[in-house]
């Protein structure tokens, strides 16, 4: 199988992906055609169909495994299929495992990192309610490993929830450390909780797609209900920690354009969104770097971090 990482400019294909959008648009000069997004384990490609006349085209919806045969180009910095033949694929003809983006990282080392970290939370209240979800909660917990952290901008696959919290609170222990005015228990709890309401924003792969909640509230406001909901449960959780706590998540985002309802007002807060937003930026370059191959050292424009890139010099 060819693995969309593994594709190259100018290489002729026949083989199958899963189609996670499926759209008609219209050239500038008023011709129809049709906008595809295939996908295997190695990432996603933008896909187009020049002629909707081909045979296939109306046989498959988003979501179908589908043959296709068609050339590898280059567009705007970034590789795109040009089909020219496309149908649903027959049962046997793929293998599911291979369509779904998993972490590089060991899941179930990653998680047992982070329960290391849940242990390291002194505050009797914080201890309880990190316990409570990702020690006590099965169900929880195995979503949580195995769930992605967006659609498509940063952590879009198998483990990546898991991948980028870790991450983060890895970086506010850090944080902790160097800045001792920090309180470090409210921090770490804050960056184990800050993206959990993506269990319910995003469905589960492969769609990966958002709910109805998530479209409706987002994962921000998705979070801190479930945050809330536990702490009902906790006999004696003080309404000030509780309120600390759910600013962090609140404000996690750091400005209200960017999705926060609340700007950083604690310094657990402001350490949360430094926190939150290195690692998104970074895995987003580090994905648009792997998504180029290995060609031009100027990959192009990337829209998601507004400025070309480059590759580093290998000396």
């Amino acid at each position: 199988m060819k693995y969309i990482d593994t594709l190259r400019e100018g290489m002729r294909i026949s083989e199958v992906y899963l189609c996670k959008s499926k759209q008609i648009a219209l050239t500038k000069a008023g011709k129809e055609y049709g906008n595809l997004v295939l996908q295997d384990k190695t990432g996603t490609i933008d896909s187009k169909i020049w002629d909707l006349h081909s045979p296939g085209v109306s046989s498959f919806e988003t979501m179908d495994y589908v043959h296709v045969d068609a050339d590898v180009t280059v567009f705007q910095g970034s590789n795109q299929l040009n089909v020219k033949r496309i149908r649903r694929a027959d049962e046997g003809e793929y293998e599911a495992a291979d369509y779904l983006p998993v972490s590089a990282r060991d899941i179930g080392k990653m998680y047992e990192e982070l329960l290391q970290y849940v242990k390291k939370i002194k505050n009797p209240y914080l201890s309880r309610l990190a316990e409570s979800f990702f020690t006590d909660d099965q169900e929880f917990a195995k979503a949580f490993r195995f769930h992605s952290a967006a659609k498509s901008v940063h952590h879009g696959f198998v483990g990546g929830l898991l991948e980028h919290t870790l991450a983060v609170v890895r970086m506010c222990y850090y944080f902790s450390g160097y800045y001792p005015m920090l309180n470090r228990d409210l921090l770490l709890t804050a960056a184990m909780f800050h993206d959990v309401g993506k269990l319910r924003e995003l469905s589960v792969f492969p769609e990966n797609d958002y709910t109805d909640d998530g479209q409706l509230l987002g994962h921000i406001l998705i979070g801190i209900e479930m945050v809330t909901e536990r702490i009902r449960q906790i006999p004696g959780f003080p309404p000030r920690l509780e309120s600390e706590l759910k600013h962090c998540i609140a404000a996690h985002h750091g400005e209200l354009e960017y999705g926060s309802p609340k700007k950083p007002a604690l310094l657990e807060a402001m350490a949360l969104n430094f926190a939150d937003n290195t690692d998104a930026k970074m895995e987003t370059m580090i994905e648009a770097l792997r998504a180029s191959g290995d060609g031009a050292e100027w990959v192009g424009y990337n829209r998601l971090l507004e400025t070309n890139i480059r590759r580093t010099t290998e000396e």
